[in-house]
């Protein structure tokens, strides 16, 4: 009797103590670990386990039967095509809006805008991949608007994912355009605004709408939906409005 009194407490804690798997955009990264540190005052047993990179690369994943049971993306594009193709079983929603700056390790006179891409300073520019890379559409939309991009295509250098750009405009380059989620996360503290970094006119881009589903190998799964639930939440938005987010 005792016997099975053990096993059904054992079995009971297995299922209260599950592991789920997310794909996430890798701006979102800098805000992630505060996300899953919320999370789990509410479900502490609930082990979430994060896979980052550009949203191109993370769907690519998807549709290749990667085990993710949720996916938030930089873009609504991605998402959008994983449940026209019912990879994904919720209809896409925005969990927040993202925005683009500037950073460099130097400090730079950001009053003239998208203008201070032309310095002869200025050398090297780190960008997202736009082929991979939502912030890098965006980038490269910003660029176009202001007339830039083709007197400085020859001076670009480009990310993979928005952090790998990150990485980038504090070595390789002299300046980046990358997600403003970046800049307001502690490990970026020692960048600080209209010195080492400022906003991206946001006229000259589309809004960065990132949006979120639960895909196949999520469905049904109550810690899946849990964590799904909870980015939605008034909770999570308020951490990504630190993070430099749009959260409605």
């Amino acid at each position: 009797m005792k016997k099975t009194v053990l096993l059904l407490l054992l079995s009971l804690v297995s299922v209260s103590a599950g592991e789920i798997t997310i794909a996430v955009a890798a701006n979102v990264s800098y805000a992630i670990e505060a996300l899953k540190k919320e999370f789990n005052v509410a479900y502490p047993q609930t082990q979430v386990q994060v896979i980052l990179g550009s949203s191109g690369k993370l769907t690519a994943q998807i549709k290749h039967d990667a085990p993710y049971g949720l996916f938030m993306s930089a873009d609504m594009k991605y998402p959008e095509a994983l449940y026209s193709e019912k990879i994904a079983v919720t209809e896409p929603v925005v969990y927040a809006q993202g925005a683009l700056a500037f950073l460099s390790v130097k400090d730079q006179n950001y009053t003239v805008g998208m203008n201070i891409l032309e310095s002869k300073e200025i050398k090297k520019i780190a960008i997202a991949n736009p082929q991979t890379a939502p912030y890098g559409i965006a980038a490269a939309e910003a660029l176009t608007n202001a007339g830039l991009y083709e007197e400085l295509k020859e001076k670009f250098v480009y990310g993979e994912s928005i952090s790998q750009t990150v990485t980038y405009a504090a070595t390789a380059a002299d300046i980046g355009l990358v997600a403003k989620s970046s800049l307001l996360s502690p490990q970026m503290s020692e960048y600080k605004e209209n010195i080492h970094w400022s906003d991206v006119n946001e006229t000259l881009y589309t809004p960065i709408s990132q949006g979120m589903v639960i895909l196949k190998k999520g469905e049904g799964n109550p810690e899946v939906k849990a964590f799904y639930d909870f980015i939605l939440s008034k909770k999570a938005k308020e951490i990504l409005k630190n993070f430099g987010y749009k959260v409605e």
